[in-house]
């Protein structure tokens, strides 16, 4: 049997097209799928709200109270070192510290990279402002982090061990603890 190119590619175009339209992608538009089931619902009431209160005028006895978290220690108001509060080195600070500003916590690294005037800092998933933290430094007894611009985001001081309590520079209470 000898057959001709044009012969052989006219029987392979014929299979192809026979093939082709035996698929369900060319089946008629007509058919539709099968209906989804309702969904249950129950009955659904209608009623009044109590009007807002006034600020100021809620009963604080009606809501939760907010988880408190460690509690740090007291700075003197005029930000001075608290009685007893060891000198600090830069190499003492260096590390990663455990957060915790208002009862929240978060991570911060202190390496002893060069950054500024101080060393570079990074907070790990920390509340604001603490989430600015770029750079740090240490003088005397005081440990100080600071934002991009080289302002102070908050004041700590060693209490003991391997701990540091302070503020936020709006006033916020921050501990940092060994991580």
């Amino acid at each position: 049997m000898n057959f001709s190119k044009t012969g052989l590619l006219a029987v392979s175009l014929a299979a192809l097209f026979a093939s082709g339209c035996s698929t369900s992608r060319f089946s008629p538009m007509d058919q539709q799928p099968a209906p989804l089931q309702a969904a249950p619902s129950g009955t659904v009431t209608a009623n009044q709200l109590p009007p807002p209160a006034s600020p100021g005028t809620a009963d604080p006895s009606k809501f939760p109270t907010a988880p408190q978290g460690p509690q740090v220690a007291s700075l003197p108001p005029d930000g001075t070192a608290p009685a007893g509060a060891p000198d600090l080195t830069a190499s003492s600070v260096a590390g990663v510290w455990k957060a915790n500003v208002s009862g929240q916590s978060c991570q911060v690294a202190t390496p002893q990279t060069k950054f500024g005037s101080g060393y570079r800092a990074g907070p790990l998933h920390c509340p604001a402002p603490i989430d600015g933290i770029k750079s740090w430094n240490v003088a005397g007894k005081q440990l100080t982090l600071y934002d991009a611009n080289g302002g102070t985001l908050a004041r700590l001081y060693s209490s003991g061990g391997e701990k540091f309590d302070g503020q936020t520079s709006n006033g916020l209470p921050i501990s940092l603890t060994r991580g």
